[in-house]
Formats: structure tokens, sequence, C-alpha cells
């Protein structure tokens, strides 16, 4: 039986992407705009918990701040949220589509840009505030070159670093009480994207004035378009206590942005990352208790239909993989296998307490003795646990 989502599921979607209109470098749109208002009651009504925008999703570009029009729009918005319960767990800005932006926005080389686009969020958390929103993403798809020639890096890295100490001070001035969080991808639209992984992403917060209030957002298909682990990537920012928020879908390979429906591509990491929002590393640690956000597009093949029926495809496949992952954590062959492949032996620390490398140095067994013809010649059980999980995601036990 198909599961169903509910709002304690904390499912959400950006406005961007059930909105959008399938508009791509080879073809005009191929679906109407899909109104806020509208988006909100749908999302309500397949079972959704909330609904995120950037600035220019909710607000046609070129709104002043005083405009009524702009009044107008957020007014019908937040009667939508109220009339559904929807929640704004996340806002961001656009800072990559105007052209304005051709060469960043916190990092262009033009000193102007850089300072209206800092204007421009501080407009736009404003009205995140009003909202209720409790996580600030910033994702710089404009942040980069193509000519290496023309970025100095290490300068854009210090104006990167400025705009966001200035923005959260701003949050802290104003009582905002957000937390931002990065968003890292790799390339595209720009030939190469400063912080292009969640690495880059988490050393860059560390020379953050406010780095407690900095995490990262990453989106598995970003990793996965460099073809790094995403599982292995949140878990690295759930044991720094930096994963604040999270952007999932689909990804075929090393490919441009595919950001199809979660797990259709690589399903079985799929399966590994939702285990481990759940359940937590098989030997213990802390889990994710954020909300599940959705960075997908549906098929520019689709009308609005098939706009809802691939949203609710996202939450059904992600509640299908949390049944599969608990199943799999309750077998008693399971346990066996982790037991035996020596998964919570890794959690003991390597030296006794209190020892020293004096010690260490002094323990025969640790080298002189060691039996390492023994370690080489040792099997560790990972296929099996492979074979389990396969079987546990397929359904088949």
């Amino acid at each position: 039986m198909t599961p169903r989502p509910t709002r304690e599921d904390k499912f959400s979607f950006g406005l961007w992407t059930v909105g959008w209109q399938a508009r791509d470098l080879f073809g005009e749109a191929t679906r109407p705009v899909l109104a806020a208002v509208e988006a909100v009651h749908k999302l309500a009504e397949i079972g959704a918990y909330g609904i995120t925008f950037h600035d220019d999703d909710l607000i046609p570009p070129g709104s002043s701040s005083s405009s009524s029009e702009r009044q107008r729009i957020i007014e019908e918005f937040k009667a939508a949220l109220a009339e559904t319960g929807l929640e704004v767990p996340m806002v961001t800005t656009n800072l990559f589509g105007d052209p304005v932006f051709k060469d960043g926005g916190f990092t262009s080389n033009d000193r102007s840009v850089r300072r209206y686009a800092v204007r421009k969020v501080m407009r736009n958390m404003d009205l995140a505030a009003e909202l209720g929103a409790q996580i600030y993403v910033f994702w710089g798809g404009r942040e980069g070159s193509e000519v290496d020639f023309a970025k100095d890096v290490r300068a854009a890295l210090d104006r990167y670093r400025e705009a966001i100490d200035l923005l959260a001070q701003y949050s802290i001035d104003r009582g905002y009480g957000m937390r931002f969080a990065i968003e890292p991808k790799p390339n595209e639209p720009r030939g190469d994207i400063l912080l292009p992984s969640i690495g880059h992403a988490l050393a860059f917060i560390n020379q953050l004035e406010h780095k407690d209030m900095v995490g990262i957002n990453p989106e598995t298909g970003h990793e996965q378009m460099a073809t790094l682990n995403y599982t292995h990537g949140i878990a690295q920012a759930l044991w720094e206590g930096k994963l604040f928020h999270i952007d999932l879908n689909g990804q075929k390979g090393p490919r441009y942005d595919q950001d199809q429906v979660f797990g259709y591509g690589d399903l079985i990491q799929a399966f590994s990352t939702v285990d481990l929002l759940e359940n937590g590393a098989p030997g213990g640690g802390p889990v994710y208790d954020g909300d599940r956000h959705f960075d997908y597009k549906p098929l520019r093949t689709e009308d609005m239909d098939g706009v809802w029926a691939s949203a609710r495809a996202n939450m059904e496949l992600y509640l299908t993989l949390r049944e599969r992952a608990r199943a799999f954590r309750a077998d008693p062959e399971v346990q066996e296998a982790l037991t035996a492949a020596g998964v919570a032996e890794l959690s003991r620390p390597t030296l006794d307490e209190g020892e020293t490398h004096e010690k260490l140095m002094s323990d025969r067994g640790a080298f002189e003795d060691y039996d390492v013809e023994a370690a080489r010649t040792k099997g560790y059980g990972f296929a099996e646990l492979q074979r389990l999980a396969m079987e546990h995601l397929l359904a088949v036990r």
C-alpha cells in the first residue's frame, strides 16, 4: 500500500519547483504561471508541511518595498498560509536570474552590484521574518567564473565572508533569530562556482564571524554532479552540527543539474540517505530534525496534473524508503551483520582512556607482535550488509 504523507512528516517544496513553467535553454514554457496562493492550497491538499520561495518567486521583480501590489501579494499569501496551516520554514533570495548578477551578487567585480545584492537580501529577510522562517539559504549560483584570470578568488572569498557576516549581524540586530545555510554546487550556471562542495562550504563557515549561526543546505544532485557521495557529505555535516537544511532530489551521474524526483537516479544512495536522516549512523549519532525539502523540477512534458503527481512521488518514495530503512535496522540478521562487520567497533576510541603515545609505543601487541597476516586475510562482511540492504530496499525480505 502506498504510504500517504502527513504534516508530521515535514515535507516542504520550493515555489520554484511546482511553479516551474518548464522553460529551458532549448525551449519556451510548457505550463502556465502557478499563483503562489494556488500552490499553497494544492501542497496542503496533497499532505505537504511547508512551502519555500525566492523573493522573485513570490513577488514579481521590480516591485518596490512600498508598492501596494507587493503588499497585496504578501497579504494574500499570508491568508492562504493561515487557511491551510502550511509553514514557511525557509526563504532564499534570487541573486542569479537578473542580468545585473551576471558576474555574481556578493562576489561581483562591480562593487555597486555587491551593495545592491546585500540590500536585496536584507529586504527579503524582513519578509522571511514576518512569515516565521527560521532558515535562510544562500545559493551562490553566479558566484564564480569561466575565466580563471578574471576572478581574484581570495578577494572573492573576502567579499563573500563580508556579506554573510553583515547579514548575520542584521539578523541579530533585528532579533530575527534566523540560522543561515549555504548551498554548495560545483558548476552551472557558472563554469565554476565558489564553495563547490559540502567540504568547501564547511571550511568557509569556519572563517565567519558568526559561524555558530551558519550551516549548510546540501542538495543531492549538486554533490552527485561532482561524483561525491551525498550520504557521506550530510553525515559529516551532522558530525559538525552544521546540517541546517537539506534539498532532496534525483540525479543520474555527473551531468547537468537534472533535479529529478528524489530517488530517481541513485536509488540505493537515496536509501542510505533516508536511513541516515531518520535513524542516524549505525553506530549511533545525531539525526536530522528539520523539514525534508524537495528541490526538483517536474518533467517538461507534463501538465499541472503531472506536476502534482511528481510532487506526491517525492513524498511517497521518501516514506517508502523510510519504511524500508526501519525494517532494515530492526532485522535481526542485519544486526548480526552489523556486528560481524564491526560497525559499532568504529565508535570505540583507538587509544585506551588516558593512553598516551608513549604507552602506545610500549604496547608490543600493537605493532611488533601484531598478527599482520590475520588482519590481511580477514573478511569484513560488507558484501553481506549490502546484500541485506538491497533485499530490504526491494522489499523481498
